[in-house]
């Protein structure tokens, strides 16, 4: 891909926030061609300090709720009204993904970037966790980090550099989780592929000065990239 939406935005800033492989340009390839309305109300679920959010804003024209339990409302709220947005626009809300703080059907969407692997394992969480607060009809975007072919019964020693067996649970490949997925009663699989973005979105990383990237290098300079990939999943509600 070219990324024409995501090279917009300072490497600087973007580097500063990231908390994982390039967000803007798994998102960018994650909504290509996307079937959400201009206008919607979105919830951006595992939101991190909020980068994929003011793209979800700036890029789509969404209304976006920014979800997530680890980070500072105050603090993105803050760095939202640096990058130009109103607080009709983009609001910063701390939620457990599996305890939303929402009223049932309050959104046209949900986007998840690089983050639903942590809470979406469970094949119950998405009829019973998240899809109550989508509208019938609505839509759901989830990128996730995955893996070529299982590798769980005989890990590489390349992936073994930066990452912990359990650690490695959170990432799987495309036959895992179009077995969760499969399972929702609620929803209707539009698409679940595999995505370009990969090595791309793996060296944007590792080239920031975060200690989180430091970690992850050993194992991307090893060529960990050959067993990885990230898998999109699309759904509509029923």
């Amino acid at each position: 891909m070219n990324y024409e939406k995501s090279l917009k935005y300072d490497t600087e800033i973007i580097n500063e926030k990231i908390m994982g492989p390039n967000p803007l340009k798994l998102e960018e390839e994650l909504m290509e061609g996307n079937a959400i309305s201009k206008g919607a109300t979105v919830m951006d679920l595992g939101s991190g300090q909020g980068i994929t959010s003011i793209f979800l804003v700036k890029e789509y024209g969404f209304k976006v709720y920014a979800a997530d339990l680890w980070s500072d409302p105050e603090e993105n709220q803050k760095f939202f009204h640096e990058m130009g947005l109103g607080d009709d626009e983009l609001i910063p809300v701390k939620a457990d993904a599996t305890d939303l703080p929402f009223e049932k059907e309050f959104f046209d969407a949900v986007v998840s970037t690089d983050s639903y692997n942590y809470f979406g394992r469970d094949d119950k969480f998405l009829d019973e966790k998240l899809l109550p607060f989508v509208k019938h009809g609505g839509y759901i975007y989830i990128v996730v980090p995955g893996m070529k072919k299982d590798l769980h019964q005989h890990l590489p020693a390349e992936l073994l550099l930066s990452w912990n067996e359990e650690q490695l649970d959170y990432i799987h490949d495309i036959t895992y989780w179009t077995s969760i997925i499969s399972k929702s009663k609620d929803s209707e699989i539009v698409s679940i592929h595999v995505m370009e973005s990969n090595e791309e979105c793996w060296n944007d990383w590792i080239k920031c000065d975060n200690e989180y990237a430091r970690g992850d290098k050993k194992a991307i300079d090893a060529g960990a990239c050959k067993y990885l990939n990230f898998i999109a999943i699309i759904l509509k509600k029923k």
